[in-house]
């Protein structure tokens, strides 16, 4: 019997929070810590929503500082990353992350660094959208490429909707870049629905062409429905914006697409509850902390968010009560999350060394 006198691994590790090991979608925490913010913001918890904005702000601040660090000492980790056709969608957290982010502050008055936020956003979505998909798609030389489609796929969709909350958000307090920010709205919102469609298709053929394990069937795959309640949200935003020739040609069409998709995300939300029981209780997939819990975390917050959105924009109280009631689901599911992350943390700085 030897015993092994080697140090544990650093708290954070395990915890996936260091530059090496960074998974590109760890900012869906900022998007589910900073959703909530905005959801207690619209509840009337002033003091809830304002603490939940500087965590997130912090959140934010961290996780940037680990992703400048990746980038200057393990480039080929991360480039990794973004040529994985099943993580590389994920580098667009940091995009809706950002946005969140923007909306929360906004929704406290600090315009300003909102509409700096914003901009970071715009041209990283930009930048993103048009290489990530080749370098982790249409670049490769592997086929079919659908084989390795997931739930991360629909993160670009929320990506391009948070854009457009962002920027209905900031409208009203710019006058001289209304015009602006509504061509900005109206195009991100367009071209999410489209990148939903086209989402909705490689990940659909991806379920029932090729052999599923139940790990598979993982918590990005709750994206989907986070996907559809963030449309509803821009959507609701768009319909409340001031007249403008771009908002105008599109405001009818918006406000019944958000009601369907609505009905949509409500639908989703058994299905998506039935595969988490198939995975864990039928398969008997082990429930542990991982950083992706926070896919489920943020799409419960958004769905929440739609409801009280929508439900106001188009005056429908039913929609507006659910949405308030469900912000209990995803206020509990955060907590629960949160406290499993910190529990993985702490529990892996007093575990003792094991004996080989």
């Amino acid at each position: 019997m030897l015993s092994t006198s080697l140090p544990l691994p650093p708290p954070s590790r395990l915890a996936g929070l260091t530059p090496a090991r960074l998974s590109p979608g760890y900012f869906a925490l900022v998007m589910a810590t900073g959703i909530l913010s905005v959801g207690c913001q619209l509840r009337g918890w002033d003091l809830l929503a304002r603490s939940l904005l500087v965590l997130t702000a912090v959140e934010y601040a961290l996780l940037v500082v680990l992703t400048v660090r990746r980038f200057a000492a393990y480039r080929r980790e991360l480039a990794a990353d973004a040529h994985d056709t099943r993580k590389a969608f994920l580098f667009f957290t940091f995009v809706a992350g950002t946005d969140v982010l923007a909306v929360g502050l906004a929704g406290q008055g600090h315009f300003t660094p909102a509409a700096v936020l914003l901009v970071i956003a715009v041209l990283t979505w930009l930048v993103l959208g048009y290489t990530i998909p080749w370098a982790a798609v249409l670049g490769r030389s592997e086929r079919p490429v659908v084989a390795a489609a997931n739930g991360t796929w629909f993160v670009w969709v929320v990506a391009s909707q948070s854009v457009a909350v962002a920027a209905a958000t900031l409208e009203p307090h710019y006058e001289a870049a209304r015009q602006g920010l509504a061509v900005v709205a109206v195009f991100s919102w367009s071209v999410g629905c489209v990148l939903y469609a086209a989402s909705a298709i490689f990940v659909s053929l991806r379920l029932m062409l090729y052999p599923l394990e139940p790990r598979e069937l993982d918590p990005p795959y709750w994206v989907s429905m986070g996907a559809v309640a963030i449309t509803v949200v821009a959507g609701a935003r768009i319909v409340e914006m001031e007249s403008a020739p771009m908002v105008d040609a599109v405001r009818g069409l918006v406000a019944g697409m958000s009601v369907v998709l609505w009905c949509f995300a409500t639908w989703l939300i058994p299905v998506l509850v039935a595969v988490g029981v198939w995975r864990h209780h039928v398969h008997r997939v082990p429930l542990a902390y991982e950083p992706t819990w926070w896919s489920i975390v943020f799409p419960l917050g958004m769905y929440a968010v739609a409801g009280m959105y929508l439900g106001r924009a188009d005056d429908l109280p039913i929609v507006e009560w659910i949405g308030q009631a469900w912000l209990w689901v995803a206020l509990t599911a955060w907590t629960t999350v949160f406290l499993a992350m910190l529990h993985t943390v702490f529990t892996t700085r007093g575990r003792a060394p094991e004996q080989a």
